[in-house]
C-alpha cells in the first residue's frame, strides 16, 4: 500500500469513528485529531492481537471471536486516546457498525 492510500484509510477510519460517536450510545469521540489517533491505536492493537492469536481473529475471517476481539480492541483504545470514552455495550455496537462499514466499502478503498 502506498502512503497516499494509507493516509486516506486513516482519514476514512477517523471519519467513521466520529460518525459512530454520533449514532452509538456509550461511544464518545471528541475531535478529528483524537479520531485519527484512535484509528492508529485501533489498527496497532488489532495488529498485535492478530499477530498473537493468528488468522482466527483476523477481520478477514470474521466470526464470533473476530467480532469480540474487535470490541475488546475498541474498548482498550479508550485508555490510550484522550477524548475517547467507550462503555462495554458501546464497544460491541461500535464493532458491529465498523464491521458493517468494512463489509460495504470496496476492498480497493480500504
Amino acid at each position: 500500500m502506498n502512503w497516499t492510500g494509507l493516509v486516506v484509510r486513516f482519514i476514512v477510519s477517523a471519519l467513521v469513528l466520529l460518525g459512530i460517536g454520533f449514532i452509538v450510545p456509550g461511544f464518545t469521540m471528541i475531535g478529528f485529531v483524537n479520531a485519527l489517533i484512535a484509528a492508529a491505536v485501533i489498527a496497532i492493537l488489532g495488529y498485535v492481537i492478530e499477530s498473537l492469536f493468528g488468522d482466527n481473529i483476523s477481520p478477514k475471517n470474521r466470526g464470533l471471536v473476530g467480532f469480540i476481539s474487535s470490541a475488546v480492541v475498541i474498548y482498550l483504545a479508550q485508555f490510550v486516546v484522550a477524548g475517547m470514552s467507550v462503555s462495554l455495550i458501546g464497544a460491541v455496537l461500535a464493532a458491529l457498525v465498523i464491521g458493517i462499514v468494512d463489509a460495504l466499502v470496496p476492498t480497493e478503498l480500504r
